[in-house]
Protein backbone atom coordinates (compact mmCIF):
# COMPACT_ATOMS: atom_id res chain seq x y z
CA UNK A 1 0.00 0.00 0.00
CA UNK A 2 1.20 3.54 -0.75
CA UNK A 3 2.39 5.92 1.96
CA UNK A 4 1.02 9.41 2.61
CA UNK A 5 3.87 11.23 0.85
CA UNK A 6 3.59 9.13 -2.31
CA UNK A 7 -0.18 9.53 -2.44
CA UNK A 8 0.10 13.28 -1.92
CA UNK A 9 2.56 13.56 -4.81
CA UNK A 10 0.13 11.63 -7.00
CA UNK A 11 -2.73 13.88 -5.83
CA UNK A 12 -0.83 17.04 -6.79
CA UNK A 13 -0.08 15.62 -10.23
CA UNK A 14 -3.56 14.25 -10.94
CA UNK A 15 -6.03 16.71 -9.39
CA UNK A 16 -6.40 20.51 -9.68
CA UNK A 17 -5.05 22.85 -7.00
CA UNK A 18 -8.54 24.33 -6.63
CA UNK A 19 -9.67 21.06 -5.02
CA UNK A 20 -7.74 21.55 -1.81
CA UNK A 21 -7.31 19.11 1.08
CA UNK A 22 -6.96 20.19 4.69
CA UNK A 23 -4.39 17.50 5.46
CA UNK A 24 -1.91 15.30 3.63
CA UNK A 25 -3.10 12.25 5.60
CA UNK A 26 -4.83 9.65 3.42
CA UNK A 27 -7.59 7.58 5.00
CA UNK A 28 -7.45 3.79 4.93
CA UNK A 29 -10.33 2.91 7.26
CA UNK A 30 -12.49 4.44 9.97
CA UNK A 31 -14.76 3.38 12.82
CA UNK A 32 -17.00 5.57 15.00
CA UNK A 33 -14.95 8.69 15.86
CA UNK A 34 -11.59 7.25 14.81
CA UNK A 35 -9.71 7.11 11.53
CA UNK A 36 -6.57 5.23 10.45
CA UNK A 37 -4.30 6.45 7.66
CA UNK A 38 -2.58 4.34 5.02
CA UNK A 39 0.51 4.09 7.24
CA UNK A 40 -1.50 2.65 10.13
CA UNK A 41 -1.57 5.78 12.31
CA UNK A 42 -4.73 6.26 14.35
CA UNK A 43 -6.52 9.61 14.72
CA UNK A 44 -9.55 11.04 16.46
CA UNK A 45 -11.63 12.48 13.62
CA UNK A 46 -12.94 15.86 14.76
CA UNK A 47 -13.96 16.82 11.21
CA UNK A 48 -16.51 14.06 10.60
CA UNK A 49 -16.68 14.73 6.87
CA UNK A 50 -17.25 18.43 7.71
CA UNK A 51 -20.00 18.04 10.29
CA UNK A 52 -21.79 15.25 8.41
CA UNK A 53 -21.13 12.08 10.38
CA UNK A 54 -23.18 12.79 13.49
CA UNK A 55 -23.53 9.06 14.11
CA UNK A 56 -19.86 8.31 13.42
CA UNK A 57 -18.07 6.35 10.73
CA UNK A 58 -19.71 3.09 9.69
CA UNK A 59 -22.63 3.34 12.11
CA UNK A 60 -24.26 -0.09 12.25
CA UNK A 61 -27.81 1.13 11.55
CA UNK A 62 -26.68 3.31 8.65
CA UNK A 63 -24.58 0.50 7.18
CA UNK A 64 -27.50 -1.93 7.42
CA UNK A 65 -29.87 0.53 5.73
CA UNK A 66 -27.40 1.10 2.89
CA UNK A 67 -26.91 -2.64 2.43
CA UNK A 68 -30.67 -3.22 2.28
CA UNK A 69 -31.03 -0.56 -0.39
CA UNK A 70 -28.11 -1.85 -2.45
CA UNK A 71 -29.76 -5.25 -2.50
CA UNK A 72 -32.87 -3.70 -4.10
CA UNK A 73 -31.54 -1.11 -6.59
CA UNK A 74 -28.86 1.57 -6.74
CA UNK A 75 -30.00 4.39 -9.02
CA UNK A 76 -33.11 5.01 -11.06
CA UNK A 77 -33.02 8.83 -11.27
CA UNK A 78 -36.02 9.91 -9.19
CA UNK A 79 -37.23 12.27 -11.90
CA UNK A 80 -37.48 9.27 -14.28
CA UNK A 81 -38.57 6.41 -11.99
CA UNK A 82 -39.56 7.62 -8.50
CA UNK A 83 -39.54 5.44 -5.39
CA UNK A 84 -41.16 5.36 -1.96
CA UNK A 85 -38.15 6.14 0.30
CA UNK A 86 -37.75 9.57 -1.31
CA UNK A 87 -41.42 10.39 -0.74
CA UNK A 88 -41.36 8.97 2.79
CA UNK A 89 -38.30 11.02 3.76
CA UNK A 90 -39.89 14.20 2.38
CA UNK A 91 -43.04 13.47 4.40
CA UNK A 92 -41.03 13.00 7.59
CA UNK A 93 -39.02 16.16 6.98
CA UNK A 94 -42.18 18.16 6.31
CA UNK A 95 -43.60 17.05 9.67
CA UNK A 96 -40.61 18.08 11.77
CA UNK A 97 -39.47 21.19 9.89
CA UNK A 98 -40.30 24.35 11.91
CA UNK A 99 -42.76 25.57 9.28
CA UNK A 100 -46.36 26.50 9.96
CA UNK A 101 -48.82 25.07 7.50
CA UNK A 102 -48.25 22.52 4.72
CA UNK A 103 -44.62 22.11 3.60
CA UNK A 104 -42.79 20.48 0.73
CA UNK A 105 -39.22 19.14 0.58
CA UNK A 106 -36.73 18.05 -2.06
CA UNK A 107 -33.29 16.47 -1.85
CA UNK A 108 -30.03 17.34 -3.54
CA UNK A 109 -26.48 16.11 -3.64
CA UNK A 110 -24.99 19.24 -2.08
CA UNK A 111 -25.92 22.26 -0.05
CA UNK A 112 -24.79 24.56 -2.86
CA UNK A 113 -27.47 23.04 -5.10
CA UNK A 114 -30.02 23.70 -2.39
CA UNK A 115 -28.94 27.35 -2.22
CA UNK A 116 -29.24 27.77 -5.98
CA UNK A 117 -32.74 26.30 -5.91
CA UNK A 118 -33.78 28.61 -3.07
CA UNK A 119 -32.76 31.58 -5.21
CA UNK A 120 -34.85 30.24 -8.11
CA UNK A 121 -37.84 29.70 -5.83
CA UNK A 122 -37.49 33.12 -4.21
CA UNK A 123 -37.28 34.89 -7.56
CA UNK A 124 -40.25 33.01 -8.97
CA UNK A 125 -42.34 33.58 -5.83
CA UNK A 126 -41.61 37.30 -5.41
CA UNK A 127 -40.94 38.44 -8.98
CA UNK A 128 -37.82 40.19 -7.64
CA UNK A 129 -34.13 39.65 -8.36
CA UNK A 130 -32.07 40.87 -5.39
CA UNK A 131 -30.58 38.64 -2.68
CA UNK A 132 -29.03 39.77 0.61
CA UNK A 133 -26.27 37.74 2.27
CA UNK A 134 -23.91 38.46 5.16
CA UNK A 135 -20.20 39.08 5.55
CA UNK A 136 -18.39 35.92 6.59
CA UNK A 137 -21.19 33.70 5.31
CA UNK A 138 -20.58 30.50 3.36
CA UNK A 139 -23.19 28.95 1.08
CA UNK A 140 -21.21 26.80 -1.37
CA UNK A 141 -18.72 27.12 -4.22
CA UNK A 142 -20.86 26.63 -7.33
CA UNK A 143 -21.24 29.72 -9.50
CA UNK A 144 -24.77 30.44 -8.33
CA UNK A 145 -23.87 30.02 -4.65
CA UNK A 146 -20.87 32.32 -5.04
CA UNK A 147 -23.28 35.23 -5.51
CA UNK A 148 -24.28 35.03 -1.88
CA UNK A 149 -21.03 33.91 -0.31
CA UNK A 150 -19.58 36.44 2.12
CA UNK A 151 -15.86 35.72 1.71
CA UNK A 152 -14.08 37.67 -1.00
CA UNK A 153 -11.34 35.04 -1.47
CA UNK A 154 -13.96 32.64 -2.82
CA UNK A 155 -15.69 35.24 -5.03
CA UNK A 156 -12.88 37.31 -6.53
CA UNK A 157 -11.40 34.80 -9.03
CA UNK A 158 -14.80 34.41 -10.74
CA UNK A 159 -16.00 38.02 -10.99
CA UNK A 160 -18.09 39.47 -12.46
CA UNK A 161 -20.93 37.35 -11.14
CA UNK A 162 -24.37 37.04 -12.62
CA UNK A 163 -27.24 38.34 -10.50
CA UNK A 164 -27.83 41.15 -8.05
CA UNK A 165 -26.67 40.37 -4.52
CA UNK A 166 -25.78 42.55 -1.55
CA UNK A 167 -23.57 41.65 1.42
CA UNK A 168 -24.13 43.38 4.74
CA UNK A 169 -22.60 42.94 8.23
CA UNK A 170 -23.57 39.74 10.03
CA UNK A 171 -25.92 39.92 13.02
CA UNK A 172 -26.59 43.61 12.33
CA UNK A 173 -30.32 44.30 12.43
CA UNK A 174 -29.89 47.97 11.55
CA UNK A 175 -28.02 47.07 8.36
CA UNK A 176 -30.66 44.47 7.49
CA UNK A 177 -33.47 46.96 8.00
CA UNK A 178 -31.75 49.43 5.68
CA UNK A 179 -30.96 46.89 2.96
CA UNK A 180 -34.19 44.88 2.68
CA UNK A 181 -36.48 46.70 0.27
CA UNK A 182 -38.87 46.07 -2.63
CA UNK A 183 -36.02 44.80 -4.84
CA UNK A 184 -35.06 41.94 -2.52
CA UNK A 185 -36.34 38.42 -3.22
CA UNK A 186 -34.52 36.63 -0.38
CA UNK A 187 -32.28 37.09 2.65
CA UNK A 188 -29.96 34.13 3.27
CA UNK A 189 -28.30 33.60 6.65
CA UNK A 190 -26.47 30.89 8.57
CA UNK A 191 -27.83 30.61 12.13
CA UNK A 192 -24.23 29.77 13.07
CA UNK A 193 -21.53 30.86 10.64
CA UNK A 194 -18.89 28.19 10.04
CA UNK A 195 -16.30 29.56 7.63
CA UNK A 196 -16.90 32.96 9.22
CA UNK A 197 -15.46 31.76 12.53
CA UNK A 198 -18.18 29.75 14.36
CA UNK A 199 -20.25 32.86 15.02
CA UNK A 200 -23.84 32.31 16.20
CA UNK A 201 -26.47 34.84 15.21
CA UNK A 202 -28.48 36.19 18.12
CA UNK A 203 -32.12 35.25 18.46
CA UNK A 204 -32.92 38.96 18.42
CA UNK A 205 -31.31 39.30 15.01
CA UNK A 206 -32.90 36.18 13.51
CA UNK A 207 -36.39 37.03 14.68
CA UNK A 208 -35.90 40.67 13.70
CA UNK A 209 -34.82 39.63 10.20
CA UNK A 210 -37.88 37.36 10.05
CA UNK A 211 -40.17 40.29 10.90
CA UNK A 212 -38.54 42.63 8.35
CA UNK A 213 -38.80 40.01 5.61
CA UNK A 214 -42.48 39.47 6.42
CA UNK A 215 -43.15 43.19 6.36
CA UNK A 216 -41.36 43.79 3.06
CA UNK A 217 -42.28 40.62 1.17
CA UNK A 218 -38.87 38.90 1.02
CA UNK A 219 -38.16 35.25 1.83
CA UNK A 220 -35.86 34.39 4.73
CA UNK A 221 -33.54 31.48 3.91
CA UNK A 222 -32.02 29.73 6.93
CA UNK A 223 -28.96 27.92 5.61
CA UNK A 224 -27.81 25.31 8.13
CA UNK A 225 -24.40 24.61 6.63
CA UNK A 226 -22.36 23.60 9.66
CA UNK A 227 -25.12 22.96 12.19
CA UNK A 228 -27.09 20.48 10.14
CA UNK A 229 -30.87 20.26 10.27
CA UNK A 230 -31.98 21.92 13.53
CA UNK A 231 -28.49 21.26 14.80
CA UNK A 232 -28.09 24.06 17.33
CA UNK A 233 -30.38 22.23 19.74
CA UNK A 234 -33.98 21.10 19.93
CA UNK A 235 -35.21 24.29 21.58
CA UNK A 236 -33.61 26.59 19.02
CA UNK A 237 -35.18 24.55 16.26
CA UNK A 238 -38.60 24.97 17.88
CA UNK A 239 -38.07 28.72 18.15
CA UNK A 240 -36.68 29.06 14.63
CA UNK A 241 -37.41 32.43 13.05
CA UNK A 242 -38.93 30.52 10.15
CA UNK A 243 -41.48 28.64 12.23
CA UNK A 244 -44.16 31.33 12.11
CA UNK A 245 -44.38 32.01 8.40
CA UNK A 246 -42.71 28.96 6.95
CA UNK A 247 -39.82 30.24 4.91
CA UNK A 248 -37.09 28.07 6.23
CA UNK A 249 -35.87 26.72 2.95
CA UNK A 250 -32.80 24.64 3.50
CA UNK A 251 -31.03 22.31 5.89
CA UNK A 252 -28.03 20.13 5.20
CA UNK A 253 -26.28 17.08 6.64
CA UNK A 254 -27.41 14.39 8.97
CA UNK A 255 -26.22 10.78 8.92
CA UNK A 256 -24.98 10.92 5.34
CA UNK A 257 -23.96 13.88 3.17
CA UNK A 258 -27.08 15.22 1.51
CA UNK A 259 -28.67 18.58 0.84
CA UNK A 260 -32.35 19.22 1.51
CA UNK A 261 -34.67 22.09 0.76
CA UNK A 262 -37.90 22.57 2.74
CA UNK A 263 -40.39 25.39 2.33
CA UNK A 264 -43.97 26.27 3.07
CA UNK A 265 -45.98 24.92 0.16
CA UNK A 266 -47.41 28.30 -0.84
CA UNK A 267 -43.87 29.72 -1.14
CA UNK A 268 -43.01 27.25 -3.89
CA UNK A 269 -44.69 28.58 -7.03
CA UNK A 270 -46.28 26.31 -9.61
CA UNK A 271 -43.14 26.06 -11.69
CA UNK A 272 -43.06 24.02 -14.85
CA UNK A 273 -41.83 20.43 -14.50
CA UNK A 274 -38.06 19.94 -14.44
CA UNK A 275 -37.32 23.58 -13.56
CA UNK A 276 -35.81 22.69 -10.17
CA UNK A 277 -32.61 20.68 -9.84
CA UNK A 278 -32.56 17.17 -8.45
CA UNK A 279 -29.73 15.13 -7.07
CA UNK A 280 -28.20 12.90 -9.76
CA UNK A 281 -27.70 10.17 -7.18
CA UNK A 282 -31.11 10.21 -5.50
Amino acid sequence: MSDNATLNARRLAATPRGVATATTVFADRAENAELWDVEGRRYIDFAGGIAVLNTGHRNAKVMAAVERQLARFTHTAYQVVPYEPYVELAERLNKIAPISGPAKSMFLTTGAEAVENTIKIARAHTGRRGVIAFSGGFHGRTLGALHVIGTEKHRAPFAPLLHESVRIPFDDLTAARSAIDERIAAVIVEPVQGEGGVRPATQEFLHGARAICDERGALLVVDEVQTGFGGRDTESARSSPSSRSGRRIRGEKERAPCGALSARSIRIPALAENTLDRSPRQ
